[in-house]
């Protein structure tokens, strides 16, 4: 199951263990169950603080596994075999119940340890969802710093009984009590802010204590992370708000243009990035969303961000890098099939979809990508292109048609999204040659159109294309003295993450510039 690297690798890890821990496994007939027990006969042996058996209950789910610590409540559980994206979860979640310390800062897990109630949690994932494991892993923590949360992760690829009757279409998707609590990527410190409803009041009330930053970044992206770096360096006070640590990045599947690095994923990049960050003296305010910026009165003087729980920043200097976001069809029924069909995250949603007949909106890069990825899981794709032609690469062009389960349209202009039950059933779109209407019947739709930035909050307030896009110069400068700007949010061509850093680079130092050019007063 696991080659002589890997079990070495995961021997070392074993040896971190303080607490014996028990592994309760649960078979059947399937050969996922042969698979299973094969796993977990290959850990065991790796430590003598762990033990396994079978479970003897019929109440679980199987295939299907826990990990106790011995003598105590505490554990969690997995259902399938978490190989692919997830083995790292499987490594902590031995780790962790097994007693070794999280990486979690002391004020998340005390605000975990606080918690007060009956949480049972289960989430679906899929073993390619690159989102699934942030989620997997915070309620696998929760689940061993406080006994009133449980945490069962579930592989909907192997139990598609379950997933078709509680109708889940996309991952990761949590349910708390039996009930939908939530879909799409989390960090644990979203998870925690969700549960304890007094934190957005405790958070607020930290950062109003903070003083006033020379160099303010707004975004935890690429622009935003190399901004924070190259600002920091100059030993000038630094601070990083950002909705979410690595931004659309973290989203990203397979990443093979970042010079020097052959290929990375998204989430790696993101941990890279923000480890590297937390080398200099930056203050990270995570899940902070920016909703309103205050120029200066006076050149020189502080500009203030108005944030979404109440609080206020202040600084002299400012670097915009919001980024953008998937952008939307725009058609009737998008939004009401939203993850009952239709997806934006081939990678993450597509194992939800085999053997069904899906669809690809776009002929770009992206959506090629998309399509290619998901002829090997699907039954059938069409690609639906909106120009004469595919804007896609040559040889993605290339590989694309070499597929005998898709099919490509051209000229398709998407006019409807259409449904039954409460789940996507098709699409209509309308051939823009002959101005004929067309049906296709499928189960779901994955939209590749390119993006939006992230600009909405900023109208009216600093100067904007007509695209949205925040105008800058060649120094990063906007069209207020001393607020710059960076990456996919700006006027900037090519929208790609190695571009983004350079431009965050640029824009930390041209606000140094303006520092040391502009007196406070």
């Amino acid at each position: 199951m696991l080659d002589a690297n890997i079990k070495q690798q995961l021997k070392a890890y074993m040896e971190k263990l303080q607490q014996p821990i028990e592994l309760v496994a649960a078979y059947d007939d399937s050969d996922k169950s042969q698979e299973l027990r094969q796993l977990l006969e290959e850990i065991e042996p790796m430590s003598e603080k762990i033990s396994l058996r079978t479970e003897e209950s019929n109440d679980v789910r199987r295939p299907s596994f826990a990990i106790n610590r011995i003598g105590t409540d505490m554990g969690v559980r997995f259902a399938g075999i978490p190989m692919g994206h997830e083995f790292t979860s499987l490594v902590l979640a031995l780790l962790q119940v097994g007693g070794h310390p999280s990486k979690a800062s002391q004020d998340v897990i005390e605000q975990i340890q606080q918690l007060d109630g009956d949480f049972e949690f289960e989430t679906y994932f899929s073993l390619s969802c690159q989102n699934c494991p942030d989620v997997v892993q915070a309620l696998n923590l929760m689940s061993v710093l406080n006994p009133g949360v449980r945490h069962t992760a579930i592989d909907g690829a192997l139990f598609q009984d379950e997933v078709e009757k509680r109708e889940v279409m996309a991952v990761p998707s949590v349910y708390l009590n039996g009930e939908p609590w939530g879909q799409g990527r989390m960090t644990l410190e979203e998870i925690v802010s969700r549960l304890d409803t007094k934190s957005d009041e405790k958070e607020a009330e930290k950062i109003n204590q903070r003083d006033t930053f020379e160099v303010l970044v707004i975004g935890g992206g690429p622009a935003g992370s190399a901004a924070a770096i190259y600002a920091a360096r100059k030993g000038i006070s630094t601070g990083i708000a950002a909705d979410r640590f690595g931004g659309q990045v973290a989203d990203t599947m397979g990443i093979e243009n970042l010079i020097s690095v052959p290929y990375t994923e998204g989430p790696k990049l993101v941990a890279a990035m923000e480890q590297h960050v937390k080398e200099y003296d930056v203050d990270i305010m995570n899940m902070q969303h920016a909703e309103k910026l205050i120029p200066a009165a006076k050149r020189g003087m502080p500009h203030e961000i108005r944030l979404a729980n109440g609080a206020s920043l202040k600084a002299r200097t400012i670097v915009l890098s919001t980024g953008a976001r998937w952008r939307p069809l725009g058609v009737p029924g998008e939004d009401e099939y939203r993850n009952k069909g239709v997806a934006y995250c081939p990678h993450c949603d597509g194992p939800l979809f085999k053997g069904k007949h899906v669809a690809v909106i776009g002929g770009g890069n992206s959506g090629v990508e998309a399509a290619i990825d998901l002829a090997g899981i699907v039954g059938h794709v069409t690609l639906i292109e909106f120009g004469a032609e595919m804007r896609a690469d040559d040889v993605l062009q290339k590989k694309l048609r070499s597929l005998n389960n898709v099919d490509i349209i051209t000229s398709g202009q998407t006019t409807e999204v259409v449904g039954e039950n409460g789940r996507v059933s098709g699409l209509n779109y309308t051939d823009r040659n002959t101005g004929e209407s067309h049906h296709v019947a499928l189960e779901g739709v994955f939209i590749q159109i390119g993006l939006v930035p992230n600009t909405e909050w900023l109208k009216g307030d600093i100067e904007l294309s007509q695209h949205g896009e925040i105008i800058i110069n060649d120094r990063n400068e906007t069209s207020i003295p001393g607020v710059f700007a960076a990456g996919d949010a700006t006027t900037v061509p090519y929208k790609q993450i190695v571009i983004s850093m350079g431009e965050g680079s640029k824009a930390a130092l041209s606000a140094f510039d303006f520092l040391i050019r502009n007196s406070a007063e």
